[in-house]
Protein backbone atom coordinates (compact mmCIF):
# COMPACT_ATOMS: atom_id res chain seq x y z
CA UNK A 1 0.00 0.00 0.00
CA UNK A 2 1.34 3.45 -0.95
CA UNK A 3 2.42 5.71 1.88
CA UNK A 4 -0.28 8.26 1.09
CA UNK A 5 -3.05 5.71 1.70
CA UNK A 6 -1.43 4.58 4.95
CA UNK A 7 -1.26 8.24 5.95
CA UNK A 8 -4.96 8.57 5.19
CA UNK A 9 -5.78 5.56 7.39
CA UNK A 10 -3.76 6.88 10.34
CA UNK A 11 -5.22 10.37 10.07
CA UNK A 12 -8.79 9.10 9.72
CA UNK A 13 -8.48 6.73 12.69
CA UNK A 14 -7.19 9.58 14.85
CA UNK A 15 -9.90 11.95 13.61
CA UNK A 16 -12.54 9.29 14.22
CA UNK A 17 -11.30 8.88 17.79
CA UNK A 18 -11.33 12.57 18.64
CA UNK A 19 -14.66 13.34 16.95
CA UNK A 20 -16.30 10.26 18.43
CA UNK A 21 -15.72 11.89 21.80
CA UNK A 22 -18.00 14.80 20.86
CA UNK A 23 -21.12 12.63 20.83
CA UNK A 24 -20.08 9.37 22.51
CA UNK A 25 -20.77 10.97 25.89
CA UNK A 26 -24.36 11.94 25.07
CA UNK A 27 -26.03 8.63 25.86
CA UNK A 28 -23.90 8.26 29.00
CA UNK A 29 -24.87 11.66 30.45
CA UNK A 30 -27.81 10.39 32.56
CA UNK A 31 -25.54 7.81 34.24
CA UNK A 32 -22.72 10.34 34.62
CA UNK A 33 -25.21 12.70 36.24
CA UNK A 34 -26.28 10.06 38.77
CA UNK A 35 -22.79 8.77 39.54
CA UNK A 36 -21.12 12.17 39.88
CA UNK A 37 -24.20 14.07 41.18
CA UNK A 38 -23.93 16.54 38.30
CA UNK A 39 -26.31 19.39 37.44
CA UNK A 40 -27.81 20.01 33.98
CA UNK A 41 -25.21 22.74 33.39
CA UNK A 42 -22.46 20.31 34.41
CA UNK A 43 -23.75 17.95 31.71
CA UNK A 44 -23.66 20.69 29.08
CA UNK A 45 -20.06 21.43 30.07
CA UNK A 46 -19.11 17.77 29.56
CA UNK A 47 -19.71 18.40 25.86
CA UNK A 48 -18.84 22.09 25.71
CA UNK A 49 -15.53 21.89 27.62
CA UNK A 50 -14.28 19.55 24.93
CA UNK A 51 -15.68 21.47 21.95
CA UNK A 52 -14.68 24.87 23.30
CA UNK A 53 -11.04 23.97 23.97
CA UNK A 54 -10.89 22.20 20.63
CA UNK A 55 -12.22 25.35 18.95
CA UNK A 56 -9.87 27.82 20.63
CA UNK A 57 -6.64 25.81 20.42
CA UNK A 58 -7.10 24.49 16.89
CA UNK A 59 -6.01 27.78 15.29
CA UNK A 60 -2.64 28.03 16.98
CA UNK A 61 -2.21 24.28 16.66
CA UNK A 62 -2.43 24.62 12.89
CA UNK A 63 0.17 27.36 12.99
CA UNK A 64 2.27 25.28 15.38
CA UNK A 65 2.23 22.47 12.83
CA UNK A 66 3.34 24.84 10.09
CA UNK A 67 6.20 26.04 12.31
CA UNK A 68 7.47 22.95 14.18
CA UNK A 69 6.44 20.21 11.79
CA UNK A 70 3.04 18.68 11.17
CA UNK A 71 4.05 15.11 12.00
CA UNK A 72 5.61 16.12 15.33
CA UNK A 73 2.63 18.24 16.35
CA UNK A 74 0.10 15.62 15.25
CA UNK A 75 1.74 12.88 17.33
CA UNK A 76 2.00 15.21 20.33
CA UNK A 77 -1.75 15.68 20.07
CA UNK A 78 -2.26 11.92 20.00
CA UNK A 79 -0.29 11.50 23.23
CA UNK A 80 -2.10 14.33 25.06
CA UNK A 81 -5.53 13.13 23.92
CA UNK A 82 -4.82 9.57 25.05
CA UNK A 83 -3.57 10.62 28.50
CA UNK A 84 -6.54 12.97 28.96
CA UNK A 85 -8.90 10.13 28.04
CA UNK A 86 -7.45 8.09 30.90
CA UNK A 87 -8.06 11.04 33.24
CA UNK A 88 -11.69 11.34 32.08
CA UNK A 89 -12.29 7.68 32.80
CA UNK A 90 -10.87 8.10 36.31
CA UNK A 91 -12.92 11.24 37.13
CA UNK A 92 -14.55 11.39 40.58
CA UNK A 93 -16.38 14.73 40.25
CA UNK A 94 -18.02 16.85 37.52
CA UNK A 95 -15.25 19.46 37.83
CA UNK A 96 -12.48 16.88 37.41
CA UNK A 97 -14.28 15.35 34.43
CA UNK A 98 -14.79 18.70 32.73
CA UNK A 99 -11.16 19.72 33.27
CA UNK A 100 -10.03 16.42 31.77
CA UNK A 101 -12.45 16.94 28.89
CA UNK A 102 -10.81 20.30 28.29
CA UNK A 103 -7.41 18.61 28.12
CA UNK A 104 -8.90 16.12 25.67
CA UNK A 105 -10.07 19.06 23.59
CA UNK A 106 -6.56 20.49 23.45
CA UNK A 107 -5.14 17.18 22.26
CA UNK A 108 -7.95 16.80 19.77
CA UNK A 109 -7.38 20.33 18.48
CA UNK A 110 -3.74 19.57 17.80
CA UNK A 111 -4.63 16.46 15.78
CA UNK A 112 -7.56 18.07 14.00
CA UNK A 113 -5.66 21.21 13.02
CA UNK A 114 -2.97 19.46 11.02
CA UNK A 115 -5.00 16.53 9.67
CA UNK A 116 -6.01 18.20 6.41
CA UNK A 117 -2.51 19.61 5.94
CA UNK A 118 -1.05 16.08 6.26
CA UNK A 119 -3.46 14.86 3.61
CA UNK A 120 -2.92 17.88 1.35
CA UNK A 121 0.81 17.17 1.10
CA UNK A 122 0.13 13.55 0.03
CA UNK A 123 -2.87 13.93 -2.31
CA UNK A 124 -3.38 16.21 -5.31
CA UNK A 125 -6.03 16.84 -7.97
CA UNK A 126 -8.99 14.49 -7.99
CA UNK A 127 -7.26 12.10 -5.59
CA UNK A 128 -7.44 14.88 -3.02
CA UNK A 129 -11.20 14.97 -3.48
CA UNK A 130 -11.36 11.21 -2.88
CA UNK A 131 -9.17 11.48 0.23
CA UNK A 132 -11.23 14.35 1.59
CA UNK A 133 -14.36 12.33 0.84
CA UNK A 134 -13.08 9.53 3.06
CA UNK A 135 -12.05 12.11 5.67
CA UNK A 136 -15.55 13.60 5.48
CA UNK A 137 -17.13 10.17 5.84
CA UNK A 138 -15.01 9.68 8.94
CA UNK A 139 -16.33 12.92 10.44
CA UNK A 140 -19.93 12.07 9.67
CA UNK A 141 -19.65 8.51 10.93
CA UNK A 142 -17.80 9.49 14.12
CA UNK A 143 -20.22 12.22 15.11
CA UNK A 144 -23.31 10.18 14.24
CA UNK A 145 -22.20 6.76 15.49
CA UNK A 146 -20.99 8.13 18.80
CA UNK A 147 -24.34 7.56 20.53
CA UNK A 148 -24.34 3.90 19.44
CA UNK A 149 -20.79 3.24 20.62
CA UNK A 150 -21.50 5.16 23.81
CA UNK A 151 -24.65 3.13 24.38
CA UNK A 152 -22.88 -0.20 23.94
CA UNK A 153 -20.00 0.74 26.26
CA UNK A 154 -22.21 2.41 28.88
CA UNK A 155 -24.64 -0.49 29.07
CA UNK A 156 -22.12 -3.33 28.92
CA UNK A 157 -19.01 -1.93 30.59
CA UNK A 158 -19.94 1.34 32.34
CA UNK A 159 -19.66 4.98 31.29
CA UNK A 160 -15.96 5.22 32.16
CA UNK A 161 -15.15 2.93 29.23
CA UNK A 162 -16.34 5.52 26.72
CA UNK A 163 -13.02 7.19 27.59
CA UNK A 164 -10.83 4.17 28.33
CA UNK A 165 -11.56 2.79 24.84
CA UNK A 166 -9.34 5.56 23.44
CA UNK A 167 -6.21 4.18 25.11
CA UNK A 168 -5.43 1.31 22.69
CA UNK A 169 -6.55 3.37 19.68
CA UNK A 170 -4.27 6.24 20.64
CA UNK A 171 -1.36 3.88 21.21
CA UNK A 172 -1.77 2.36 17.73
CA UNK A 173 -2.01 5.80 16.08
CA UNK A 174 1.21 6.82 17.82
CA UNK A 175 3.06 3.63 16.87
CA UNK A 176 2.15 3.64 13.18
CA UNK A 177 2.25 7.43 12.88
CA UNK A 178 5.91 7.47 13.93
CA UNK A 179 6.71 5.02 11.15
CA UNK A 180 4.53 6.27 8.28
CA UNK A 181 3.93 10.01 8.50
CA UNK A 182 6.32 12.35 6.69
CA UNK A 183 7.45 15.59 8.30
CA UNK A 184 6.57 18.90 6.62
CA UNK A 185 6.46 22.53 7.67
CA UNK A 186 6.15 26.10 6.41
CA UNK A 187 9.71 27.45 6.51
CA UNK A 188 8.46 31.05 6.29
CA UNK A 189 6.15 30.82 9.29
CA UNK A 190 6.62 33.68 11.73
CA UNK A 191 5.78 32.15 15.12
CA UNK A 192 3.00 31.49 17.62
CA UNK A 193 0.36 34.14 18.29
CA UNK A 194 0.04 34.22 22.10
CA UNK A 195 -2.07 37.44 22.40
CA UNK A 196 -4.50 36.14 19.79
CA UNK A 197 -4.77 32.79 21.58
CA UNK A 198 -5.59 34.47 24.90
CA UNK A 199 -8.18 36.86 23.45
CA UNK A 200 -9.93 34.16 21.43
CA UNK A 201 -10.06 31.79 24.41
CA UNK A 202 -11.41 34.46 26.76
CA UNK A 203 -13.98 35.66 24.23
CA UNK A 204 -15.39 32.24 23.40
CA UNK A 205 -15.38 31.07 27.03
CA UNK A 206 -17.28 34.18 28.12
CA UNK A 207 -19.78 33.76 25.27
CA UNK A 208 -20.53 30.11 26.03
CA UNK A 209 -20.65 30.63 29.81
CA UNK A 210 -23.06 33.55 29.37
CA UNK A 211 -25.35 31.46 27.17
CA UNK A 212 -25.22 28.48 29.53
CA UNK A 213 -26.00 30.52 32.65
CA UNK A 214 -28.48 32.99 31.15
CA UNK A 215 -31.62 31.22 32.36
CA UNK A 216 -30.25 30.43 35.81
CA UNK A 217 -28.80 33.89 36.53
CA UNK A 218 -31.32 35.91 34.50
CA UNK A 219 -30.66 37.41 31.10
CA UNK A 220 -30.77 40.93 32.53
CA UNK A 221 -28.40 40.14 35.40
CA UNK A 222 -25.09 41.95 35.58
CA UNK A 223 -23.13 38.71 35.41
CA UNK A 224 -24.71 37.55 32.15
CA UNK A 225 -24.58 40.99 30.53
CA UNK A 226 -20.97 41.34 31.63
CA UNK A 227 -20.01 37.96 30.19
CA UNK A 228 -21.68 38.60 26.83
CA UNK A 229 -20.32 42.15 26.60
CA UNK A 230 -16.88 40.91 27.57
CA UNK A 231 -17.10 38.27 24.86
CA UNK A 232 -17.84 40.93 22.25
CA UNK A 233 -14.95 43.11 23.43
CA UNK A 234 -12.47 40.21 23.56
CA UNK A 235 -13.43 38.89 20.12
CA UNK A 236 -13.28 42.40 18.62
CA UNK A 237 -9.84 42.89 20.17
CA UNK A 238 -8.83 39.51 18.75
CA UNK A 239 -9.77 40.69 15.24
CA UNK A 240 -7.76 43.90 15.69
CA UNK A 241 -4.71 42.00 16.97
CA UNK A 242 -4.85 39.57 14.06
CA UNK A 243 -5.06 42.41 11.53
CA UNK A 244 -1.83 43.85 12.94
CA UNK A 245 0.08 40.55 12.96
CA UNK A 246 2.50 39.88 10.13
CA UNK A 247 1.87 36.13 10.50
CA UNK A 248 -1.53 35.80 12.23
CA UNK A 249 -2.91 32.48 13.42
CA UNK A 250 -6.27 33.65 12.03
CA UNK A 251 -5.78 35.74 8.90
CA UNK A 252 -9.01 37.75 9.00
CA UNK A 253 -8.11 39.25 5.62
CA UNK A 254 -9.17 35.94 4.09
CA UNK A 255 -12.76 36.94 4.76
CA UNK A 256 -12.34 39.19 1.72
CA UNK A 257 -12.47 35.93 -0.28
CA UNK A 258 -16.18 35.06 -0.58
CA UNK A 259 -15.57 31.29 -0.80
CA UNK A 260 -13.56 31.35 2.42
CA UNK A 261 -16.32 33.26 4.20
CA UNK A 262 -18.95 30.90 2.85
CA UNK A 263 -17.03 27.85 4.10
CA UNK A 264 -16.89 29.23 7.64
CA UNK A 265 -20.60 30.05 7.61
CA UNK A 266 -21.46 26.53 6.48
CA UNK A 267 -19.12 24.99 9.09
CA UNK A 268 -20.72 27.02 11.86
CA UNK A 269 -24.34 26.52 10.82
CA UNK A 270 -24.24 22.76 10.22
CA UNK A 271 -22.53 22.29 13.59
CA UNK A 272 -24.78 24.60 15.60
CA UNK A 273 -27.99 23.51 13.90
CA UNK A 274 -27.50 19.75 13.42
CA UNK A 275 -24.58 18.37 15.45
CA UNK A 276 -25.56 20.29 18.61
CA UNK A 277 -29.03 18.70 18.39
CA UNK A 278 -27.68 15.22 19.09
CA UNK A 279 -27.40 16.01 22.82
CA UNK A 280 -31.07 17.00 23.10
CA UNK A 281 -32.34 14.23 20.82
CA UNK A 282 -30.49 11.73 23.01
CA UNK A 283 -32.11 13.15 26.15
CA UNK A 284 -35.50 12.89 24.42
CA UNK A 285 -34.94 9.24 23.53
CA UNK A 286 -33.81 8.31 27.05
CA UNK A 287 -35.75 10.62 29.36
CA UNK A 288 -39.05 10.85 27.46
CA UNK A 289 -39.25 7.67 25.37
CA UNK A 290 -37.44 5.69 28.10
CA UNK A 291 -34.90 3.91 25.90
CA UNK A 292 -31.75 2.49 27.45
CA UNK A 293 -28.37 3.96 26.40
CA UNK A 294 -27.88 1.14 23.89
CA UNK A 295 -31.42 1.40 22.52
CA UNK A 296 -31.03 5.17 22.14
CA UNK A 297 -27.70 4.75 20.38
CA UNK A 298 -29.17 2.25 17.94
CA UNK A 299 -31.77 4.82 16.86
CA UNK A 300 -28.96 6.99 15.48
CA UNK A 301 -27.62 4.18 13.30
CA UNK A 302 -29.66 5.07 10.15
CA UNK A 303 -28.25 8.60 10.20
CA UNK A 304 -24.67 7.42 10.67
CA UNK A 305 -24.81 4.76 7.96
CA UNK A 306 -26.38 7.07 5.38
CA UNK A 307 -23.78 9.74 6.17
CA UNK A 308 -20.94 7.23 5.89
CA UNK A 309 -21.94 6.12 2.38
CA UNK A 310 -22.95 9.57 1.11
CA UNK A 311 -19.62 11.24 1.97
CA UNK A 312 -17.40 9.25 -0.46
CA UNK A 313 -19.92 9.94 -3.22
CA UNK A 314 -19.64 13.63 -2.45
CA UNK A 315 -15.84 13.38 -2.52
CA UNK A 316 -15.91 11.77 -5.98
CA UNK A 317 -18.16 14.55 -7.26
CA UNK A 318 -15.63 17.21 -6.21
CA UNK A 319 -13.79 18.27 -9.36
CA UNK A 320 -16.76 17.24 -11.53
CA UNK A 321 -19.64 19.20 -10.02
CA UNK A 322 -19.14 22.74 -8.65
CA UNK A 323 -18.58 22.61 -4.91
CA UNK A 324 -21.27 25.21 -4.26
CA UNK A 325 -23.83 22.78 -5.75
CA UNK A 326 -22.63 19.85 -3.61
CA UNK A 327 -22.46 21.92 -0.45
CA UNK A 328 -25.71 23.74 -1.14
CA UNK A 329 -27.55 20.48 -1.76
CA UNK A 330 -26.19 19.01 1.46
CA UNK A 331 -27.16 22.03 3.53
CA UNK A 332 -30.63 22.11 1.97
CA UNK A 333 -31.09 18.47 3.03
CA UNK A 334 -29.91 19.27 6.57
CA UNK A 335 -32.45 22.10 6.70
CA UNK A 336 -35.21 19.77 5.53
CA UNK A 337 -34.14 17.12 8.04
CA UNK A 338 -34.46 19.50 10.97
CA UNK A 339 -37.90 20.60 9.82
CA UNK A 340 -39.00 16.96 9.47
CA UNK A 341 -38.06 16.34 13.12
CA UNK A 342 -40.16 19.30 14.28
CA UNK A 343 -43.50 18.29 15.76
CA UNK A 344 -42.56 15.35 18.01
CA UNK A 345 -44.71 14.69 21.09
CA UNK A 346 -44.16 12.97 24.42
CA UNK A 347 -46.03 9.94 23.05
CA UNK A 348 -44.38 9.79 19.61
CA UNK A 349 -42.56 6.72 18.38
CA UNK A 350 -38.89 7.17 17.57
CA UNK A 351 -39.94 6.49 13.97
CA UNK A 352 -41.21 10.08 13.92
CA UNK A 353 -37.54 11.10 13.83
CA UNK A 354 -36.53 8.57 11.17
CA UNK A 355 -37.30 10.66 8.03
CA UNK A 356 -35.19 13.48 9.46
CA UNK A 357 -32.39 11.08 10.31
CA UNK A 358 -32.31 9.64 6.79
CA UNK A 359 -32.42 13.01 5.01
CA UNK A 360 -29.95 14.51 7.49
CA UNK A 361 -27.50 11.66 6.96
CA UNK A 362 -27.36 12.37 3.23
CA UNK A 363 -26.97 16.08 3.90
CA UNK A 364 -24.13 15.65 6.39
CA UNK A 365 -22.39 13.23 4.04
CA UNK A 366 -22.58 15.70 1.16
CA UNK A 367 -21.45 18.75 3.14
CA UNK A 368 -18.34 17.45 4.93
CA UNK A 369 -16.06 16.54 1.97
CA UNK A 370 -17.00 19.67 0.03
CA UNK A 371 -16.41 21.80 3.10
CA UNK A 372 -13.02 20.19 3.77
CA UNK A 373 -11.93 20.78 0.18
CA UNK A 374 -13.05 24.41 0.25
CA UNK A 375 -11.27 25.09 3.54
CA UNK A 376 -7.78 24.34 2.20
CA UNK A 377 -8.28 25.13 -1.49
CA UNK A 378 -8.80 28.89 -1.24
CA UNK A 379 -5.30 29.45 0.20
CA UNK A 380 -1.80 28.60 -1.04
CA UNK A 381 -0.65 25.09 0.00
CA UNK A 382 1.80 26.47 2.57
CA UNK A 383 -1.13 28.08 4.45
CA UNK A 384 -3.15 24.86 4.55
CA UNK A 385 -2.55 24.34 8.28
CA UNK A 386 -3.88 27.78 9.17
CA UNK A 387 -6.87 27.48 6.83
CA UNK A 388 -7.81 24.05 8.17
CA UNK A 389 -7.50 25.39 11.71
CA UNK A 390 -9.86 28.29 11.00
CA UNK A 391 -12.46 25.98 9.50
CA UNK A 392 -12.19 23.51 12.35
CA UNK A 393 -12.60 26.37 14.82
CA UNK A 394 -15.86 27.38 13.19
CA UNK A 395 -17.04 23.76 13.34
CA UNK A 396 -16.34 23.44 17.05
CA UNK A 397 -17.53 26.93 17.96
CA UNK A 398 -20.75 25.99 16.18
CA UNK A 399 -21.18 22.91 18.38
CA UNK A 400 -20.28 24.75 21.60
CA UNK A 401 -22.49 27.77 20.96
CA UNK A 402 -25.22 25.59 19.48
CA UNK A 403 -25.42 23.48 22.63
CA UNK A 404 -25.38 26.61 24.80
CA UNK A 405 -27.75 28.70 22.67
CA UNK A 406 -30.22 25.95 21.87
CA UNK A 407 -29.97 24.83 25.49
CA UNK A 408 -30.99 28.30 26.66
CA UNK A 409 -34.09 28.17 24.43
CA UNK A 410 -34.83 24.61 25.55
CA UNK A 411 -34.49 25.41 29.25
CA UNK A 412 -36.67 28.51 28.95
CA UNK A 413 -39.56 26.19 28.06
CA UNK A 414 -38.65 23.15 30.15
CA UNK A 415 -37.99 25.06 33.39
CA UNK A 416 -41.57 26.41 33.35
CA UNK A 417 -43.03 23.12 34.57
CA UNK A 418 -40.44 20.40 34.17
CA UNK A 419 -43.02 18.04 32.67
CA UNK A 420 -42.69 15.75 29.66
CA UNK A 421 -44.94 18.12 27.74
CA UNK A 422 -42.69 21.07 28.52
CA UNK A 423 -39.62 19.04 27.56
CA UNK A 424 -41.08 18.26 24.14
CA UNK A 425 -42.24 21.85 23.73
CA UNK A 426 -38.67 23.02 24.31
CA UNK A 427 -37.31 20.39 21.93
CA UNK A 428 -39.65 21.49 19.15
CA UNK A 429 -38.67 25.10 19.73
CA UNK A 430 -34.99 24.32 19.14
CA UNK A 431 -35.81 22.16 16.10
CA UNK A 432 -37.54 25.17 14.58
CA UNK A 433 -34.76 27.61 15.45
CA UNK A 434 -32.16 25.20 14.08
CA UNK A 435 -34.13 24.88 10.84
CA UNK A 436 -33.81 28.61 10.21
CA UNK A 437 -30.12 28.60 11.17
CA UNK A 438 -29.45 25.81 8.66
CA UNK A 439 -31.51 27.61 6.01
CA UNK A 440 -29.38 30.73 6.45
CA UNK A 441 -26.25 28.60 6.05
CA UNK A 442 -27.67 27.04 2.90
CA UNK A 443 -28.39 30.35 1.22
CA UNK A 444 -25.18 32.12 2.24
CA UNK A 445 -22.97 29.13 1.47
CA UNK A 446 -24.39 28.73 -2.02
CA UNK A 447 -24.11 32.45 -2.70
CA UNK A 448 -20.53 32.87 -1.47
CA UNK A 449 -18.66 29.69 -2.49
CA UNK A 450 -17.51 30.38 -6.06
CA UNK A 451 -15.11 28.47 -8.28
CA UNK A 452 -13.07 31.53 -9.23
CA UNK A 453 -11.93 31.98 -5.62
CA UNK A 454 -10.10 28.62 -5.57
CA UNK A 455 -6.38 28.34 -6.30
CA UNK A 456 -5.47 26.91 -9.70
CA UNK A 457 -4.48 23.44 -8.42
CA UNK A 458 -7.69 22.88 -6.47
CA UNK A 459 -10.38 20.44 -7.67
CA UNK A 460 -12.99 23.18 -7.80
CA UNK A 461 -10.82 25.25 -10.10
CA UNK A 462 -10.77 22.36 -12.53
CA UNK A 463 -14.53 21.99 -12.36
CA UNK A 464 -15.08 25.68 -12.88
CA UNK A 465 -13.41 25.77 -16.28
Amino acid sequence: MDRKWRTLIIVCVAIFMLLLDITIVNVALPKIQRDLHASFTDLQWVVDAYSLLLATVVLNAGSLGDLLGRKRVFLTGVVLFTLASAACGAATSPLFLNLARGAQGIGGAIMFAVSLALLSQEFHGRERGTAFGIWGATIGAAVAIGPLVGGVLTEWAGWRWIFFVNLPIGALCLLFGMRVLVESRDENHGGIDIPGQVLLSVGLFALVLGLLRGNAWGWSSGRVIGLLAGAVVALAAFAVVELRQSNPMFDVRLFKVPAFTGAQIVAFTISSAMFAQFLYITLYLQDILKYSPLQAGLRFLPLSMISFFAAPLSGRLVGIVPIRVIMGTGMALVTLALYLMYGVTDSSSWLTLLPGFLVGGVGIGFVNPALATTAVSVVPPQRAGMAAGVNNTFRQVGIATGIAGLGAIFQASYMVGGTKHQFVHGLNNIFLVATFVALAGTILGFALVRGRDFVASAPEAAAAH
